[in-house]
């Protein structure tokens, strides 16, 4: 399925059907009004009879003199109509017209009035709901022949007012759609040496782009304890991939991304129940986000310099497998005690993160779907931002905001850093049971000290149920924050 922006007024446009928006209690507006003199005839006679009022979710059809679909959908009232609103809306009715025979669709939604939302934003929601709805899984799965999305163009009304706002959020739905992609690809196939190669055929498909991978030697020579103790009860070997974007001056430090990349969860020796386990092949996302944020900002153009790091590694529970009690110096040097080995994903992400600072960032930002004690806390509707920098998480709020992809402050406040004190190391890598999703915060701010950083916990957003499986957020956000960045 491809997206396309259109000038064309409803009564112009070819495509197979025109969708349109109409408010409670209105008989017409300008959008309507551009239709064949057939369709408003009919819509009149909808509207006279009581077929349709514009409530919202109702849905007529009407046609046009050539027998072209157009469907008029209920809007609700403009007072209550939100952001929300709009991208749900939009995602229910492309759909339903993906599983019709509509070829084309020409969207006209986001073209109405709205007293809550402006026109950039709507653009930006009608064209990432229509392509969210577009997109099915079918790398491992046959379909019958007459059960193929037809659906192959979208066409999204954009006047040059908008067209910017188009051009950005059809370049984050490449990046979502990657994301989606990896996340939902089975674990078997999905490995850290898949995650490689499909980062190396993004670097290798630009001028702007390079890539470097170190294999478990590597790292084992320099010194990354954490890391590889998680690894090390697979048969899968880690890899540490460092994708890199030039879209800046030299001299302009990086911003860097940092995503958890556990191809499978088992929780190795403190084994997972049974229950729902097929759903730890999500718990690359956060890696998966990343290496989709980074596709978005080639896409875009976006100047600046960008550098995503990917620790790729499965945790397995066999007769090497890293154990409760063990002791296992980092990269930095401090030494951390295991009291769970399913807390695995702060232990690649503090080798990482330590690694990341070599590099100089202006900024660190990582992303892990690290805690289940997260989804407790915010369910499925925001992401967790933890930061110690002034001002940092309110970056994120705004581009969440701008983009409806939401995230949400907790608190690292040091009283909570206590209940990651041992007397057999440095640190214990839990916290224990009160306030999990902080003190894995906490855990991470240890190898962070310096520098300028977030972290966020995407664990009740990545993905959400088996039939749709990984959703691509927080892609939108993580983009919106890096186009801000480079209009800073």
């Amino acid at each position: 399925m491809s997206l396309h922006a259109t000038e064309q007024t409803p009564h112009q446009n070819k495509a197979d059907q025109i969708i349109i928006g109409l408010f409670q209690d209105q008989k017409s507006n300008k959008l309507t009004e551009q239709l064949s003199d057939v369709s408003q005839k009919q819509l009149a006679d909808r509207i006279k009879h009581k077929d349709f009022s514009g409530q919202s979710g109702q849905q007529v059809t009407l046609y046009n003199d050539n027998g072209q679909q157009v469907l008029l959908v209920g809007l609700g009232k403009n007072d209550d109509f939100s952001a929300d609103d709009l991208y749900d809306t939009t995602h229910k009715v492309i759909s339903t017209t993906a599983g019709s025979r509509c070829t084309s669709v020409a969207v006209y939604l986001q073209a109405v009035d709205f007293k809550h939302i402006d026109k950039q934003q709507a653009t930006k929601l009608v064209t990432l709901a229509a392509s969210h709805a577009t997109y099915r899984y079918e790398d491992t799965k046959s379909f019958k022949d007459d059960n193929k999305h037809a659906l192959d163009r979208i066409e999204i009304f954009t006047d040059k007012d908008n067209a910017e706002a188009f051009r950005l959020a059809a370049g984050i739905s490449k990046g979502i759609n990657a994301t989606r992609h990896l996340g939902n690809y089975p674990p078997n196939l999905c490995t850290p040496k898949y995650i490689a190669k499909y980062a190396t055929d993004i670097a290798h498909g630009h001028d702007k782009c390079d890539i470097d991978i170190l294999d478990k030697k590597q790292m084992k020579k320099m010194g990354m304890g954490a890391l590889l103790a998680v690894a090390q009860g697979s048969h899968n070997k880690p890899r540490m991939v460092v994708l890199t974007y030039n879209g800046a001056d030299n001299n302009k430090d990086p911003i860097a991304l940092v995503g958890k990349g556990i191809t499978f969860d088992t929780g190795g020796i403190s084994l997972k129940p049974g229950a729902n386990m097929d759903e730890m092949k999500y718990d690359m996302c956060g890696a998966a986000s990343v290496i989709g944020a980074f596709v978005a900002a080639v896409e875009l153009n976006l100047p600046i310099n960008l550098k995503v790091f990917v620790p790729a590694v499965e945790n397995m529970p066999d007769g090497k497998a890293y154990r409760p009690g063990d002791v296992i110096t980092s990269y930095s040097g401090q030494t951390i005690e295991v009291l769970n080995t399913d807390a695995e994903g702060r232990m690649i992400l503090c080798d990482t993160l330590t690694y990341a600072q070599e590099f100089n960032p202006e900024v660190i930002v990582d992303l892990a779907t690290l805690t289940g004690a997260c989804v407790v806390a915010l369910g499925h509707n925001a992401a967790a931002v933890m930061t110690k920098t002034d001002g940092m998480a309110e970056e994120f709020k705004q581009a969440g905001e701008q983009i409806h992809d939401r995230v949400w402050e907790l608190p690292l406040w040091d009283v909570y850093q206590k209940q990651l004190d041992t007397s057999f190391a440095d640190m214990k890598n839990i916290g224990g049971m009160p306030a999990g999703t902080i003190t894995a915060g906490c855990f991470l701010s240890r190898f962070t000290k310096d520098q300028k950083w977030a972290h966020i916990d995407i664990a009740g957003v990545a993905w959400k149920d088996k039939k749709e499986g990984a959703t691509g957020r927080p892609v939108a956000m993580l983009v919106q924050y890096l186009i801000n960045k480079s209009r800073a």
